[in-house]
Parts: C-alpha cells; sequence; structure tokens
C-alpha cells in the first residue's frame, strides 16, 4: 500500500523511495502553512493527518468487507428456502462443506440409491444417478427427515430438489463423474491393465450438473465411528497376542485347546476333501458316472448350504444345462397356469387322455411282430396323432 503523500508542490515519493532533505524541508514548510491556516499548531495538525488517514483506511476496508459479503450472499440466497425461482437453476462454485450440505449428504447416504462401484483415482467409490437422488429427496422419507433435521432443506418442486442436490457438490461431498474412454489410450504403455467387467474408470466433469442420467461420485464417507471401533479392537486384539506370555495360566491353556480344535476341523476338512475325491474315482469306474458326497462342498454358496445334499450322482455339463432348462421350462409352466387360472388347468386335464395312451401304444411298435397287421396301421394313426398333438401342447406352455 502506497505511503499518503501531503500536498504540496514537490513530486509525490514512490514506494520505498525516501525523501532527500530539500524534500523534507518543503513538507515541514508545507505542514507549518497549513496548520497557520488552520490556526493550530503544527503537531495538532499532525495528529489531524493521521486521524484521517486512518479513517479512510479504516472505511477502504468496510468497503471491501462488504464487497465480499455481497458476492457470497448472491449464492445463498437462491439456496435458501422458496429462493430458486421456477426454470432458475443455481450456479455451482465449490467451496467448505456447509452443515446443510452435511445433512443432506448423510440423508441421501442412508438411503437406497442403487450404489455402483467404480475407480475414482485409483481408488474404489460408490456412484449413482442423478435422478435416484432427486426421487429419494421427493419420498415421505425425506419430509420425515425435515421433521427431526430443521438443516434439511424444503424441497416444492423439480428445481428446489435440484439446488438441494447441488448443495453436495458445492460443499464437494459428490461430483459428476464420466466414463474414462480407455481405447483411445491402447497405444501407450499402461493401456494394459486388468480391467474388470461393468467397473467403470471415471474422471470429474467439469460441468456439475443435475440431469437425470447424470453419474455422480460419492466423496463423502458419512459416519466414520465403525471404522474407529474396528481401528480399536484391531488394536486391542494386537496388543492382547503381544502380551500373551503374561496372560494367567488358566486363558492360556483354553486359547491351547481352542487352536487344537480349529487345527483338528481343519485336518477333518481336508481329510473330507480327500475321502471324496477317492470315492468318487472308485464310483466312477464301478458304477458311472461317479458318486460325490457333498457335491457342493466347494461351491459358491453358504455354509450350511455347502452340506447339503449329502451326495448325489456326477453330472456333466450337458447334464447340468438339460436339468437348468428343465427346471425354467417347470417354472414357465407353473407361471403360466397361475396366470391363466382354472381354464389353463381345465385345458391341460382335457389333453391329457389324448397324450397318455401315447406310451401304452407305442411299445407294441417297437415290440410288435411283423405278422401283427392290425397293430401296424393303428400304430401310425397314433404316431401321427401324437405328433400333431406334441407341437399344441408345446405352443401352450410357451405362451
Amino acid at each position: 500500500m502506497a505511503r499518503p503523500q501531503p500536498p504540496g508542490p514537490f513530486p509525490p515519493l514512490q514506494p520505498g523511495q525516501q525523501p532527500t532533505p530539500d524534500q523534507i524541508r518543503q513538507m515541514q514548510q508545507q505542514i507549518a502553512a497549513e496548520a497557520q491556516k488552520a490556526g493550530i499548531s503544527v503537531p495538532q495538525y499532525v495528529e489531524r493527518l493521521k486521524a484521517q488517514a486512518q479513517q479512510n483506511h479504516q472505511r477502504m476496508q468496510m468497503m471491501q468487507q462488504q464487497q465480499r459479503a455481497q458476492q457470497q450472499q448472491q449464492g445463498q440466497q437462491q439456496m435458501q428456502q422458496g429462493g430458486a425461482q421456477p426454470g432458475q437453476q443455481v450456479p455451482i462454485a465449490p467451496g467448505p462443506p456447509k452443515l446443510e450440505a452435511l445433512a443432506v449428504a448423510a440423508f441421501l447416504r442412508s438411503q437406497n440409491l442403487e450404489l455402483r462401484t467404480c475407480i475414482f483415482q485409483e481408488k474404489r467409490k460408490d456412484m449413482f444417478k442423478v435422478k435416484r437422488a432427486i426421487r429419494a429427496l421427493h419420498s415421505p422419507a425425506y419430509e420425515k427427515a425435515r421433521k427431526k433435521n430443521a438443516l434439511l432443506p424444503e424441497v416444492k418442486d423439480r428445481v428446489t430438489a435440484e439446488n438441494t442436490f447441488k448443495l453436495l457438490p458445492l460443499s464437494l461431498l459428490a461430483l459428476r463423474v464420466s466414463k474414462v474412454d480407455e481405447k483411445g489410450h491402447e497405444g501407450h504403455a499402461h493401456a494394459k491393465k486388468k480391467r474388470v467387467k461393468g467397473l467403470w474408470t471415471v474422471k470429474v466433469e467439469p460441468q456439475q450438473e443435475a440431469g437425470d442420467e447424470f453419474h455422480y461420485v460419492w466423496l463423502f464417507e458419512g459416519s466414520q465411528w465403525k471404522n474407529k471401533l474396528y481401528a480399536v479392537g484391531a488394536l486391542a486384539l494386537i496388543l492382547a497376542v503381544v502380551f500373551f506370555p503374561v496372560w494367567p495360566y488358566h486363558l492360556r491353556l483354553g486359547v491351547w485347546y481352542l487352536s487344537m480344535g480349529m487345527l483338528g476341523l481343519l485336518g477333518l476338512f481336508f481329510a473330507m476333501a480327500i475321502f471324496r475325491l477317492i470315492l468318487f474315482l472308485i464310483t466312477m469306474f464301478a458304477k458311472p458316472p461317479g458318486l460325490w458326497l457333498f457335491p457342493n462342498l466347494f461351491e459358491d454358496v453358504g455354509f450350511f448350504d455347502s452340506f447339503k445334499p449329502a451326495w448325489a450322482w456326477h453330472e456333466d455339463e450337458k447334464a447340468v444345462k438339460r436339468r437348468k432348462k428343465d427346471e425354467r421350462d417347470r417354472k414357465r409352466t407353473k407361471r403360466a397356469e397361475k396366470a391363466a387360472g382354472g381354464g389353463s388347468k381345465a385345458d391341460t386335464k382335457s389333453e391329457k387322455p389324448a397324450i397318455e395312451p401315447a406310451p401304452t401304444i407305442s411299445k407294441p411298435i417297437t415290440a410288435s411282430a411283423p405278422g401283427t397287421v392290425r397293430s401296424a396301421p393303428l400304430n401310425g394313426n397314433v404316431a401321427t396323432q401324437q405328433q400333431n398333438l406334441t407341437p399344441r401342447v408345446e405352443e401352450v406352455e410357451d405362451d
């Protein structure tokens, strides 16, 4: 800030420039003349000049503070309740987290936004769509939460819902992202990375808008009391293991028995796995296709489901596909019967007499003697009738 210059015919001083003796003499003469005109002494005139300079400095500071306050209020006025006009959008200028934004983020974190995992800055983050957040802000759960927390803004229409949602990027609690196009980086050395199917690598978009199909990534982790509790538990466990030699004798003996029991269960599991493999190899040659003890033992199922059923015959890929197809057909038939009601059941009952005789009459076709003349045309008629009826029944099941 430049030094204030007293009035006078001498040139003004530059910042950091020291006045010459002639300039000092001229300034003293000018101050003395001004003090004589005012009818006061020179020291009194100097004190008046200092007071005026201090007042001017304070006035300039107050004006600058008022300008900054007005700029902040322009963005806050539209974010207040009912402050947004229909069709008017609030511009986004990121800043420090606000209490209202933290309240909105905590509410949306507690809702089911159908989160999706993505890679953001080489870390796994939760990603969601804007339309689900807007839907949550219009839900009765939000109105119920507003009654308990007065910091949550009021949501009346789409515009107020968007302005409430924009509190998240304003406070850097959630940011709009888009999928990184990795096809353009194939020529680089870092392009050969293992990618998980369905796991996006995202980047931040410069325009933080609130369109329905836009994706936002959570930077707000919510309450960390669980993580702190886990950390305290892990620290307590580590300390307990370190101080194991100073434990009481009975506790150490109990831990030894527990560890031996766990090792016994682990050994029993390996023994069962080896025994079921030997049993399968024996039955594969003795009675194909082979018998599995606990067939779901190594499948991706729960603990108790791993031991159900107790045994089952071995199935190849074709048999598994055939069994799954039969199950799907059976479920489709049940759904069709439930949808059709009693009419479909009556139709199936009326068609059964026409289909059931087919297996009983088809046996003489393979086992009849060549000399039986009357059974040959009868079997041929039944076969043609069965061929005509079979597609008709399949069409009913497909519908």
